[in-house]
């Protein structure tokens, strides 16, 4: 679940961002929309703990993100919250099995060969184990990815502009990939987006319950 109270960041010299409030139950779907610039991907950063708000209260996963701090907030992200970035982050100098595993050393836990491979089967990638990013599509990087995001079982999944520069199939198969997995693993989905097809390729309702929130972020002060 995701519930925010006035949560507001203002970034340094720059502009200050005011988000409307959310409850979001366990295992619906949360849809950010809004143009480039609007606090999207701020509002995800807020979400995984990667900044701290200016103000403002923000519950994710039953923890309270501002009694978090530094090694610990570290290890609720690994353990909670599954990350999706625009920009994928795959280690160019590693497997794809090795990328995986980065998760357990940044959760705490021993490397798990066994649930890498699961992660990658599920996402039908169990071939690319041994293979570096390079060697990959950008449709199977994708789906690296989100084996890689998945890989602990996350509470909540955050995508980052899942369908920048695909072609509407592509597109639909990337919400479909992204509504599937966290389906499977009964997670929250957020998804931020700018792209005006994404909307209609969620269903009104998710998992038998009401479960799309549609959020359209506009900056409210400069």
């Amino acid at each position: 679940m995701i519930r925010s109270r006035q949560l507001r960041y203002s970034y340094p010299g720059g502009p200050t961002l005011d988000f409307p409030d959310v409850d979001v139950a366990q295992g619906t779907v949360l849809l950010l929309s809004g143009p480039s610039g609007c606090g999207k991907s701020t509002w995800l950063a807020l979400a995984a703990a990667l900044v701290a708000p200016t103000a403002g209260e923000l519950v994710v996963a039953d923890q309270a993100l501002g009694a978090l701090k530094n090694i610990a907030a570290d290890a609720w992200r690994a353990r909670s919250i599954g990350f999706l970035p625009q920009k994928l982050h795959l280690s160019a100098a590693l497997t794809v099995q090795q990328n995986l595993a980065l998760g357990f050393w940044a959760s705490g836990q021993p490397e798990d060969a066994a649930r890498i491979a699961d992660a990658l089967q599920a996402l039908g990638v169990q071939e690319l184990a041994q293979r570096t990013p390079a060697q990959l599509s950008g449709g199977q990087a994708q789906r690296v990815a989100l084996a890689r995001a998945v890989l602990l079982q996350p509470r909540v999944i955050l995508a980052d502009e899942p369908t920048a520069s695909l072609d509407d199939e592509a597109a639909a198969d990337a919400v479909g990939l992204l509504l599937a997995t966290a389906r499977t693993h009964g997670a929250t989905l957020v998804i931020a987006t700018h792209d005006a097809r994404v909307a209609a390729l969620i269903p009104a309702t998710f998992d038998g319950q009401i479960g799309f929130q549609p959020l359209r972020l506009v900056r409210k002060q400069l």
